[in-house]
């Protein structure tokens, strides 16, 4: 009795294997029950909005000379700004900054003795925000010539930067979306299954780098303010379900 019991144990066993095995068989071809997909919008685009800084100093033992050769600077920059096509109300002045300027007294044993004053240091920046693009980008350039009329400026790079930000996001969002939801149908078509409803959506960091600059992405995002011509890119992460 109890080989017999034994047998009719094995056989239900067999029978059972042999189902499983069957229907891994059968659905060899279909997928998991979701697809995760994560689709890439790129564009290249072009500045336009430029932002230029730069300074100007004047020194004078005396406070009040130093201010009147600062003011006979500003005078000059703004003459050769204005010939330049630069119009007054785009020039923005920060305030005067004002320092004192000393030097080490040491004595003749090479100990330190105090310090002694030199003069007052005064300097004066300047920006220029502006949709004129070339034309700024071309004084930023050209401004070493106030050097002939006696005026030592410190230029900075231009920083560029983009307007229509908020729209180029919502074009990228729509491309990155179609591209992920073209990769998910193909990975469907491929395994043997048919896309679903949609289960979940992640939008990735909008990324903006020089073109052909080699920037890094961050995770934080990147973006570039030094290149004119620039990139943007963003990603979406999609899960579908699949039948």
């Amino acid at each position: 009795m109890k080989n017999y019991t034994s047998a009719i144990i094995f056989g239900i066993a067999i029978v059972a294997a042999s189902i499983f095995l069957g229907k891994a068989y059968t659905d060899r071809n279909k997928v998991d029950g979701q697809i995760e997909v994560t689709g890439l919008g790129k564009t290249d685009f072009s500045s336009d909005l430029i932002v230029w800084e730069g300074s100007f100093g004047s020194e004078n033992t005396n406070l009040k000379q130093a201010y009147l050769s600062l003011e006979e600077k500003k005078s000059t920059i703004n003459a050769y700004l204005t010939n330049k096509g630069i119009q007054p109300e785009e020039l923005i002045y920060s305030a005067v900054s004002t320092s004192k300027k000393t030097k080490t007294i040491y004595t003749i044993n090479g100990d330190y003795a105090g310090e002694e004053f030199v003069g007052y240091q005064l300097n004066q920046s300047l920006e220029i925000e502006s949709k004129e693009v070339d034309k700024i980008e071309k004084v930023s350039r050209e401004i070493t010539e106030l050097l002939n009329q006696g005026v030592q400026f410190y230029s900075q790079a231009p920083r560029y930067y983009y307007t229509k930000l908020a729209d180029l996001k919502i074009e990228m969002i729509s491309k990155a979306t179609e591209d992920a939801r073209l990769r998910a149908e193909k990975i469907a078509e491929f395994s043997g299954g048919a896309l679903s409803d949609l289960e979940s959506a992640r939008m990735g960091i909008f990324q903006i780098t020089g073109q052909n600059s080699g920037e890094d992405y961050s995770w934080g995002g990147t973006f570039n303010t030094s290149s004119r011509e620039k990139t943007a890119s963003i990603t979406m992460k999609l899960v579908y379900k699949v039948d």
